[in-house]
């Protein structure tokens, strides 16, 4: 055989295929856990409970409204959204996870609540809360009722 620059030894055989690179695995810095969730979640439910105990005590000569509960709620779900986007920004990503879905639902729930009211006595209660007419379900009715009175 011939001995030139390639000799019988030179070459191997075929290798194998080259090795595979794994695809490269990114990782959150920051990752959202069950348990700053949990926390962030409770101490919220209770922010917009405190509120809300807070706002009924209160109103000591008159009785609380539901006008004024839906502006508290409204108010407290609020601030625990911006605490929620601050946590974001500069906290625990996980706590504000949980701030963020008890203020959003609190808040959502107000608004449900609000639109119920008025679909049912044809009154927003937010604001500028003059019943027009009366239904089985307002008060304006119920004073009716009492008195004689009938609305058109």
């Amino acid at each position: 055989m011939h001995e030139g620059p390639i000799g019988p030894t030179s070459w191997a055989g075929p290798e194998g295929p080259p090795p595979r690179a794994l695809r490269p695995r990114w990782r959150e810095p920051h990752p959202v856990r069950v348990g700053p969730t949990a926390a962030g979640s409770a101490l919220c439910a209770l922010w917009v409970l405190m509120w809300l105990l807070a706002y009924a005590k209160g109103a000591q000569d008159a009785s609380p409204s539901g006008a004024g509960f839906a502006w508290v709620t409204l108010a407290a779900s609020t601030i625990g959204a911006v605490a929620a986007a601050a946590l974001a920004r500069y906290g625990d990503r996980g706590a504000a996870v949980g701030v963020a879905a008890v203020a959003g639902t609190a808040a959502g729930v107000t608004g449900l609540s609000c639109e119920l009211y008025l679909l049912l006595t044809g009154d927003w209660i937010l604001w500028l809360h003059r019943p027009q007419f009366a239904t089985s379900f307002s008060r304006s009715y119920r004073t009716a009722a009492r008195s004689g009175r009938r609305f058109h």
